[in-house]
């Protein structure tokens, strides 16, 4: 079975081309459902750094997730090859030290960085180019041979596991900070982040059911249409918000199966959660309504759309409690008359 990560990385490697073909999106966590109060404005896209600039004490050997030990010596130098890794970087008060980003780091501050990956599409020449004194990865990058590439020329390069539920933003936090030598700002910063977190979790809804919500990967210029099962990721956030992840409760153990109408009437979602650049991508709500068997389940025939923006949905890291809030927000918001 694949490892889920940022909506499983072998998913993401298939569709890279897919993927930047749509967009780099806004990625803050604010989203729109057709029932969401007129006026409301998006959540600027900006990450938001701990009060003061932690001083990294350096040198430090850290275990990759890679099984191989690191030694780190500098980090004035860095390339987060992931747009979440770029995100705890920044929030960690060390934004200034990084010197590229992947097309998904799409927040206001890493706006400006020149791309050096597209989609897990690594170009190693572009981050050796940069002459980086630290990189840093998790086992979904690729390719093989340009993540090596770059360990060959003597840059430390440092995997993290990817993320796929709440339960690892702890671990992630940890793992960046411990190798750019700021133990203490990661432990302030997963304070930060466990408490915002925790504010933003619900319990169902005011008559005590819990709604049922289905997952859709949608990528309509390629025709890829998925309903997102136990290993999609997107479980925990949808059972924070105190709702049923309709795809695992329906019997779908993997991380995505094609979008059928049997597959979704055994989920009878309540609503639907999507990606904005997927729901986009066929053109809508009324797009969506169209894929065979959305518009009879009852988020179809409700319009209830949730939508979160890509670049942040399955990051798992600092702002998280921003897509749980959004997600709870739109999923009980009352619907339009």
């Amino acid at each position: 079975m694949r490892r889920p990560g940022l909506l499983a990385g072998a998913l993401l490697s298939a569709l890279a081309l897919t993927l930047t073909g749509c967009g780099s999106g806004s990625g803050s966590g604010s989203g729109t459902r057709t029932s969401e109060p007129a006026g409301a404005a998006p959540a600027a896209d900006r990450v938001e750094p701990l009060a003061s600039a932690p001083a990294p004490r350096l040198p430090v050997t850290v275990r990759s997730a890679d099984g191989r030990s690191v030694e780190v010596r500098s980090g004035e130098r860095i390339v987060p090859l992931t747009g979440s890794l770029s995100e705890i970087v920044f929030t960690l008060g060390l934004g200034r030290q990084v010197v590229a980003r992947d097309i998904t780091a799409t927040f206001e501050q890493a706006a400006r960085l020149p791309v050096v990956t597209r989609a897990h599409d690594v170009s190693a020449e572009s981050v050796l180019s940069l002459k980086p004194t630290l990189v840093l990865a998790d086992t979904t990058t690729g390719p093989a041979e340009a993540v090596e590439q770059i360990r060959a020329a003597g840059i430390p390069l440092v995997v993290v596991e990817p993320a796929k539920s709440l339960a690892d933003v702890d671990r992630r936090i940890d793992a960046v900070a411990a190798a750019l030598g700021v133990p203490g700002a990661g432990g302030e910063l997963k304070s930060r982040t466990d408490k915002r977190i925790a504010a933003a979790r619900t319990t169902p809804a005011r008559n005590g059911t819990r709604p049922r919500v289905a997952f859709l990967y949608l990528r309509g210029s390629a025709s890829v249409y998925l309903l997102g099962g136990a290993g999609s990721g997107a479980s925990s956030l949808i059972e924070a918000a105190g709702a049923v992840d309709a795809g695992k409760e329906s019997g779908l153990s993997k991380d995505f199966t094609a979008i059928t109408s049997e597959a979704l009437a055994k989920a009878a979602p309540d609503a639907i959660l999507v990606m904005s650049k997927g729901l986009a991508s066929v053109g809508g709500v009324d797009g969506l309504l169209k894929v065979p068997g959305v518009a009879e389940t009852p988020a179809g025939l409700d319009r209830r759309i949730v939508s979160i923006d890509d670049g942040v949905l399955l990051n798992y890291g600092p702002r998280t409690d921003q897509v749980l809030k959004s997600l709870v927000d739109q999923l009980y918001a009352e619907p339009k008359k």
